[in-house]
C-alpha cells in the first residue's frame, strides 16, 4: 500500500478510533467499537467488550472505517483473538473505558479482543486545488482527481 496512503489512514484513524465491525458469516449487524490504537503496533488494533458481545468470540472479521471529516474511508479484513497479555490489556486502559466497565480490570465480564488486519481497502476523498476549481465551476471531473484508492495492508 502506498505509504501516503497508509499514514492517511492512521492519522485519521487516531483522530476518530471507531469501527463498525461484525464477525464473517455471522449473522446481524455490525456494531461500533471504539479502537485502542498502539502508533509502535502495526495491521493491529484492539477492543475492549463484554464476554457476551457479539464478537467476544472471535475469529474472522471485517471492520468498516469513516473518517471523521468523510475524508478517508476503510475496509479492514482480519482476525479477532483474545489478547491475554495483562501488560497490553493495562496499557490501554482509561477513564474512558472504565466508564464502560466500573468494576475495573479486574471485571470477569471484560475481554479485550485483538484485531489482526490481514488485508485493507483504503479510500481518500480529496479532488484538490484543480479538482476544486472544476467542481466550482461546473466542469467534468475524472474520478481519479476526485481522491485516491489503495489495496493492501494499512
Amino acid at each position: 500500500m502506498d505509504k501516503k496512503i497508509r499514514e492517511e489512514f492512521w492519522h485519521a484513524f487516531g483522530k476518530s478510533p471507531v469501527v463498525m465491525i461484525r464477525l464473517d458469516g455471522a449473522g446481524g449487524h455490525a456494531e461500533p467499537m471504539t479502537a485502542q490504537l498502539d502508533p509502535d503496533a502495526h495491521h493491529t488494533i484492539w477492543f475492549y467488550t463484554a464476554r457476551g458481545n457479539r464478537i467476544a468470540t472471535g475469529g474472522a472479521a471485517m471492520a468498516q472505517f469513516s473518517g471523521k471529516g468523510h475524508d478517508v474511508f476503510a475496509c479492514l479484513a482480519g482476525t479477532l483473538v483474545e489478547e491475554t497479555d495483562q501488560a497490553t490489556i493495562d496499557r490501554h486502559w482509561s477513564k474512558a473505558v472504565e466508564a464502560w466497565f466500573p468494576k475495573g480490570r479486574t471485571d470477569p465480564d471484560l475481554i479485550m479482543l485483538r484485531f489482526e488486519i490481514a488485508n485493507s481497502e483504503v479510500w481518500t476523498v480529496d479532488p484538490g486545488i484543480i479538482g476544486r476549481f472544476k467542481l466550482l465551476t461546473g466542469q467534468d471531473l475524472r474520478s481519479s482527481e476526485l481522491g485516491q484508492h489503495a489495496v493492501g495492508v494499512v
